[in-house]
């Protein structure tokens, strides 16, 4: 049984009690934005989806605030070797997808991926939820803020190749940032950052999130970065 699962006794809640003062734009960007702000990859209107959810987890360090991701197992069936968000499909013991059972599965997921101890982690907001085609999943993101960090790593190398932290400062550096540019056409925003290429949804979350918080620096939109067909 997992520390998460142990919480069920409990409620999860959405609390922005006590929050760092940075997190502010965050905050409001979660409570204003609109769907096809974040994303013109909707959920379909029939319901059709596997349910899903990710963390997005920000804590502070010394170099200042920072997101916490990890690097997908190149051995997997989908998004092989990708940067991601900790985060997975919903088990029918997290509950209702509608109602809390993505915060549930945000938390679980986590836990299982990188080895975080849920009950350090604060949910503040829920974005709109997002749809990736390719892999048919219907995400929801949750936001938390990192209130009593844990020590975090790799669980099943199986799954996951690395759990790592990027300086929110480093995400918003232009020197870090391109386009990526997919074989098929499809352009999207891209970080280069602790040796990683993050690309695709968590990107664009990521990208949408500093932009409607405020923090986006002006970036070179024609610094491309190409990816081959089995990305």
């Amino acid at each position: 049984m997992t520390r998460a699962s142990h919480m069920r006794g409990g409620s999860v809640t959405l609390s922005k009690e006590g929050l760092p003062d940075w997190l502010d734009p965050v905050v409001h960007a979660a409570e204003t934005v609109e769907p096809l702000q974040l994303s013109r990859f909707l959920p379909p209107e029939n319901g059709a989806g596997r349910q899903s959810a990710v963390l997005i987890l920000f804590g502070e360090a010394e170099q200042g605030p920072e997101l916490l991701l990890m690097e997908r197992a190149g051995s997997l069936r989908s998004h092989a070797g990708q940067p991601s968000f900790p985060g997975g499909a919903l088990d029918p013991e997290d509950g209702d997808p509608q109602g809390d059972g993505p915060l549930w599965a945000a938390l679980r997921e986590a836990e299982e991926e990188t080895g975080l101890d849920p009950a350090g982690v604060q949910l503040f907001g829920v974005l709109p939820k997002l749809y990736i085609p390719v892999s048919g999943f219907v995400v929801t993101p949750v936001l938390g803020w990192w209130r009593e960090p844990s020590p975090v790593g790799v669980v099943d190398p199986n799954e996951t190749a690395r759990v790592f932290t990027v300086p929110v400062a480093d995400l918003t550096d232009p020197a870090n940032r391109a386009t990526t540019v997919h074989p098929s056409g499809h352009r999207g925003p891209a970080f280069l950052v602790e040796s990683a290429l993050v690309w695709g949804f968590t990107a664009g979350v990521i990208d949408r999130l500093l932009h409607f918080s405020g923090w986006e620096r002006p970036w070179d939109r024609n610094k491309q970065v190409p990816l081959d067909w089995r990305a």
